[in-house]
């Protein structure tokens, strides 16, 4: 008989209580915030019809082609794992378009598989957040997003200059600098492609790429695509809706007490994305990159028909989160305790354990039994290891006397009475 291996599929992750218990809390956050904006949560089936995923615009051509996960099923139907939830919310939206009431505030936390190389903060399969507004067309929506995505991370304890920064950009506006170059389809890619790699290459071999890209216009690609101001970035621009739209952004978010820094180099790699976009960048020297991000993506909806419906949103993935909490020391520990533990002293007192167990569960108090054979010293240090707060010890004699103990393991005092007077002292 072969020998089965006990290691998930490469990629993925296994997830023991320890770890449930910190998705949980990650989870629950994001919940938390996004509701706090007005959000309302959705979801989807991980299945979609592989065509959402190849329409033009929908992600791009090296996920479709090397980064799904796809089959045909036995009705011969090619199905993909969704790699990515926003053509899926854009397909919701266009379904039920004439029953909902726009603008759309709605968040998802679902499970997503991208066959790619693995490395830290990247695994094949992870879960992510995402929120996306629809119905917006102005630059209003975009501050609630970022504003959002800031909030998310105040929430974790982090502080925005510190731990991490918030850079922003527009696809608009370098689709009008394209516009006054008067640059072709052809140059136009290959110039967005390179700037999305910048801040990977050489300067040198930056500038000789482009120069070779786009010609003698490199120069004035060269000066938006370095300048660390809006207010910087060439004449040629300035007059655009797009460079209005930005310097409105970056002024109201300063007066919001939200710090962004315009960086023309944040691309984001998607072909739905239209306008402004952004992403938020750990600033660990151990772990420097680009946790989440997002933008604005007005023409989604088209490929299933009708009018365009604006929309704007991010994606926050839990792997890159969960770095960030632990390298910045944000990991919160005491996630996954109950209230109080009822410590049997011998096996034969478990059943009277859940019976008092039950007592204090049904007045609110969160419980559990060590039904273990440890001794009594051995169960009271892995209550407190697991971050419970009481313990009640149960012996013969308590249970002829009707007389319990609760140790707070945080204070290291103790309480008598009998059940109904410890009950009403831990329900309050």
């Amino acid at each position: 008989m072969t020998k089965l291996t006990t290691n998930p599929y490469k990629g993925v992750r296994d997830f023991y209580p320890e770890d449930m218990a910190a998705q949980r809390y990650m989870f629950d956050v994001w919940r938390m915030t996004a509701e706090h904006f007005g959000f309302e949560q959705y979801d989807a089936s991980i299945l979609e019809p592989s065509e959402l995923y190849k329409s033009k615009g929908a992600v791009n051509e090296e996920m479709v082609n090397e980064q799904t996960y796809t089959f045909t099923d036995r009705g011969d139907r090619e199905v993909t794992l969704r790699p990515e939830m926003t053509p899926t919310v854009a397909r919701m939206v266009a379904h039920k378009r004439r029953d909902l009431h726009f603008p759309v505030r709605w968040y998802s936390i679902p499970n997503l598989f991208r066959y790619e190389r693995m490395q830290r903060g990247r695994l094949r399969e992870h879960w992510q957040l995402n929120c996306d507004i629809f119905g917006v067309d102005d630059v209003s929506a975009d501050i609630e997003i970022i504003l959002l995505a800031n909030e998310i991370f105040k929430n974790f304890g982090a502080i925005n200059g510190k731990q991490y920064n918030i850079h922003v950009s527009s696809r608009r506006l370098l689709e009008a600098l394209y516009d006054a170059l008067d640059l072709d389809t052809d140059a136009r890619t290959a110039a967005t492609r390179l700037a999305d790699r910048k801040n990977k290459m050489e300067a040198v071999d930056f500038k000789a790429k482009m120069t070779e890209a786009v010609g003698n216009k490199a120069s004035e690609v060269l000066t938006f695509l370095n300048a660390d101001n809006i207010n910087v970035v060439p004449d040629s621009v300035k007059t655009s809706e797009a460079y209005a739209e930005m310097k409105t952004l970056v002024e109201t978010m300063k007066e919001m007490h939200c710090k962004v820094i315009f960086d023309p180099t944040i691309i984001r790699g998607f072909d739905y994305y239209t306008g402004i976009v952004f992403e938020v960048v750990d600033l660990d020297p151990e772990n420097n990159r680009a946790m989440m991000g997002g933008g604005r993506y007005d023409n989604l909806t088209e490929v299933f028909g009708g009018e365009p419906i604006t929309g704007i949103g991010f994606g926050f993935g839990d792997v890159t989160l969960k770095d960030f909490l632990i390298s910045h020391d944000l990991m919160t520990t005491d996630i996954m305790s109950v209230t109080l533990a009822v410590l049997p002293t011998d096996l034969a007192l478990n059943l009277e354990a859940q019976k008092i167990a039950q007592e204090f569960r049904v007045a609110g108090v969160a419980t559990k039994v060590d039904l273990s054979g440890k001794k009594v010293g051995k169960k009271i240090s892995l209550a407190g290891e697991q971050f419970v707060d009481y313990v009640l010890v149960l012996g013969e004699d308590e249970v002829k006397s009707k007389s319990y103990k609760v140790k707070d393991l945080i204070e290291g005092t103790e309480i008598t009475g009998t059940l109904e007077e410890l009950i009403e002292k831990l329900a309050n």
